[in-house]
């Protein structure tokens, strides 16, 4: 290689715009929840919260009403340079100040008068976080909506289809594959009611001024939050929150357990996509850039990608709780990456489990031959419980692990041991043990764990 010259690497490219168009950002994203969580929306949330606070306070009468309808006029992102304001934040601290300063040379000598009555640079940056995550949250919801009815369809279809359960990654006992999904689906319900809950009961508006005590605007101050609220759709809180992070955490752990529900399913489907195993795939899995036979269950990777990272974001932001009096000096600041991460992590998590469960394989015959695999082996437990009826449960688990052990050892099939065994037939007939190795007659309350989880969802459908 040459070193002297470079001229050959240095093919011009065009700057993306966005984390959605960088080289690995649309494996992490969702094109919805992508552009609600833009530079552009962010800028735009601010935005939205200076032409609400200009009408608020023109409702209240704090502001002429030609004037505020001026400067809501005025509030586009379009207008305005995000690279500049972004470079002018270092100075400022945060983004909000120098977007002020922007919006305020655009207007009239009289309307700039007006600009941002009363509030401070986080009033704007918490409300326009609030309602970013409230936009990325309605997405995020619509496609744990679909998780959840892939999941409910699954539960339906599979409810009698035979497979192995397993333990420590171990055979256990039999189960079926329905109700591996009904304990998908409630999770994934139970996950929609956090998420739920902290999109119309937790996003707040902010609005508190300089130290929360809205002193700059006299003894109106509680009537304009209370209008600001109402005209951006956001919760009215009690105080302002500036250093009283819980709604704020209460969104990033909803969020990082939803990211975690998705992850549990995505494990599943890549553990039961293993070539050895091949009781489940993606309908359209990935390729490999080098082993042509790979069917890479990429999907999956991906959730579990996402499910990897959530946990550290979370904690970043419940060590950002920790704040300084009336204002924090950096834990606030340090909040406005990870929360964002979390929303987008979590859109591209929902999205790829729609499109995963939506189009799963699932292989009925497989599972069966796996399920009968081990000889009986995953029956041992029914074996020694139908003993133990004849004699006392420590001698039935002797005599069953005995047998099982024999089996391994020989490396033959577990009900030959077992019919073949003195003991068991000395408990047993050839009928009982027939009945004991059947896996159909060892399925426990299922159905009825099935149902329960399908009722449950579709009363959680009617509530949300």
């Amino acid at each position: 290689m040459v070193f002297g010259s470079t001229s050959t690497f240095r093919a011009p490219v065009r700057q993306s715009s966005s984390i959605a168009e960088s080289l690995v950002g649309p494996l992490f994203g969702s094109p919805a929840v992508d552009a609600a969580l833009s530079d552009a929306a962010w800028l735009q949330a601010m935005l939205d919260f200076e032409a609400a606070l200009a009408e608020s306070e023109a409702d209240a009468g704090l502001v002429p009403a030609p004037l505020a309808a001026e400067i809501a006029a005025a509030c586009h992102a379009d207008a305005f340079d995000i690279a500049e304001v972004g470079q002018r934040s270092v100075t400022a601290g945060n983004p909000a100040a120098p977007l002020v300063r922007a919006l305020m040379d655009v207007l009239s000598s009289e309307a700039r008068e007006y600009v941002h009555l009363g509030a401070t640079s986080q009033d704007v940056i918490d409300t326009a976080f609030s309602l970013m995550a409230q936009r990325a949250l309605d997405v995020i919801l619509e496609d744990m909506s679909s998780v959840a009815s892939e999941c409910a369809a699954l539960a339906g279809t599979h409810g009698h289809t035979l497979m192995t359960a397993r333990t420590l990654l171990q055979p256990a006992t039999p189960t079926t594959f329905g109700y591996k999904a009904a304990g998908w689906l409630v999770s994934v319900d139970e996950a929609r009611v956090l998420l739920g809950r902290v999109r119309f009961e937790r996003l707040a508006v902010q609005f508190g001024g300089a130290a929360g005590t809205l002193a700059a605007l006299g003894g109106t101050g509680v009537e304009v939050a209370r209008r600001l609220a109402a005209r951006l759709g956001l919760a009215e809180p009690v105080l302002p929150w500036h250093t009283d992070r819980t709604r704020v955490a209460e969104l990033a752990a909803a969020l990082g357990t939803a990211v975690g529900v998705a992850g549990k399913i995505a494990r599943d489907v890549a553990l039961l996509a293993q070539a050895e195993v091949a009781e489940a795939a993606e309908a359209e899995p990935g390729t490999s850039s080098t082993l042509p036979h790979k069917r890479n269950p990429v999907r999956a990777v991906l959730i579990l990608a996402a499910a990897a990272r959530a946990p550290g974001l979370v904690g970043t932001v419940f060590t950002s709780m920790v704040q300084e009096h009336e204002r924090a000096a950096g834990a606030w600041h340090a909040e406005w990456e990870p929360i964002r991460d979390l929303l987008r992590i979590a859109g591209g998590a929902s999205h790829h489990a729609a499109m995963l469960l939506g189009s799963l394989q699932v292989d009925p015959a497989r599972m069966a031959e796996n399920l009968a695999a081990d000889g009986g082996l995953v029956m041992a437990e029914n074996l020694a419980l139908q003993i133990s009826h004849r004699t006392g449960r420590s001698t039935a688990r002797d005599v069953v692990r005995r047998c099982s052990e024999e089996a391994m050892k020989r490396r033959v099939a577990f009900a030959d041991v077992v019919r073949g065994d003195p003991e068991v037939r000395r408990h047993l007939s050839d009928d009982e043990i027939a009945a004991a190795l059947d896996p159909t007659g060892y399925l426990g309350s299922i159905e009825e764990l099935i149902k329960r989880a399908q009722d449950g969802h579709r009363g959680a459908g009617a509530s949300s």
